[in-house]
């Protein structure tokens, strides 16, 4: 119980290249995934699993980040994974704060086909449990890696900066050729060290009276599947 205990803080889950895959859906994604379990708990009063250590639906309550535990959680190793050789979508989130928020990007950059999410200036963590289940098991097989701004800068892609008040619409630039979309965190966005990797700034259109920019997640999906329409139009 102690090591699943430990593994709620980011500094031990980054120590260990542990995390916990809390449900069965996620235990069960991060098995098809190929990811390495280490240790399986679940309580047969829950649910009926197939493997693992059985515990007392008490226990579970004790181990498991959620109020409500679904009956099984599992130890699993954080996957090494590598940049693809010649990347053509890549999402850069910057300075995330909401674990929620990274979760949901890697969601949205696995719906798009995107070769990889690179996380800059880390504050969220992409194993905290409230990421994993926004990403709907997203992070289990889509390339996360942690990176400085020199790994963005030497990118053989075209840098697109989300800026808001940019003076260029986000449907404006061609997305057709390999793109890296740099996305800053939710209050502050894109610092200027950041900013000026761009080689194109834009900004999305706020058409409402109360709202001035999207969140985070929201404004990934945008661009990134803006960059999906204009590859499928061709």
């Amino acid at each position: 119980m102690k090591e699943v205990l430990r593994l709620r803080k980011s500094r031990e889950r980054r120590r260990h290249g542990l995390f916990v895959a809390e449900g069965p859906r996620e235990v069960e994604r991060a098995r098809a995934a190929g990811l390495r379990i280490v240790h399986t708990y679940f309580a047969p009063e829950l649910l009926s699993w197939d493997e693992g250590e059985e515990v007392s639906a008490r226990v579970l309550a004790r181990m498991a980040y959620r109020a409500e535990p679904e009956g099984v959680l599992a130890i699993v190793e954080i996957p090494q994974r590598t940049l693809p050789a010649e990347p053509t979508l890549v999402l850069v989130a910057v300075g995330i704060e909401k674990p929620g928020n990274l979760g949901a990007m890697a969601r949205t950059a696995d719906a798009a086909g995107a070769d990889a999410l690179l996380v800059g200036d880390a504050n969220a963590d992409p194993w905290n449990p409230n990421a994993i289940r926004a990403s709907t098991g997203a992070v289990f097989t889509l390339p996360i890696l942690e990176v400085a701004k020199d790994d963005v800068a030497n990118l053989d892609a075209q840098k697109v900066a989300a800026v808001l008040g940019a003076a260029t619409s986000h449907n404006t630039p061609d997305y057709r050729r390999p793109t890296a979309f740099l996305i800053g965190a939710e209050d502050e966005g894109l610092g200027d060290d950041w900013r000026a990797l761009a080689d194109e700034q834009v900004t999305i259109p706020m058409h409402g009276t109360g709202a001035d920019s999207l969140n985070a997640s929201a404004a990934a999906a945008v661009l990134l599947f803006e960059a999906v329409r204009q590859r499928a139009a061709t």
